[in-house]
């Protein structure tokens, strides 16, 4: 007998792990790769952001790549201040999954 696919239940959690889409025209060229780019929670690690993309977006995830970017220390009114990290990821969909429309929310 085969295995039933098992669906996650959505977590209050896995809204807290994956913040927003990064759009921007290098995130949106990867689409063509079948990857997508979120913002993420720094505490975040690999699978915790695997499985809130597979919870939410009902697919699934071939690979998860992360970057932390660090804040620029930058001037305001004559006064600096220090701009906070930003952690993403870059989740490719395994092949034959549909691609995530990020424009329509969830």
């Amino acid at each position: 007998m085969a295995k039933k696919p098992t669906t996650q239940a959505i977590d209050n959690r896995h809204y807290d792990v994956v913040l927003a889409p990064h759009i921007t025209e290098k995130s949106t060229m990867l689409s063509d790769h079948n990857a997508v780019v979120f913002k993420v929670a720094g505490t975040a690690s690999k699978p915790e952001i695997k499985a809130a993309v597979e919870a939410l977006f009902n697919r699934k995830v071939a690979g998860v790549n992360t970057m932390v970017t660090k804040g620029k220390s930058k001037r305001w009114k004559g006064k600096p201040y220090q701009r906070s990290d930003e952690k993403k990821a870059i989740v490719t969909l395994a092949p034959g999954q549909d691609p995530i429309d990020i424009t329509s929310g969830i």
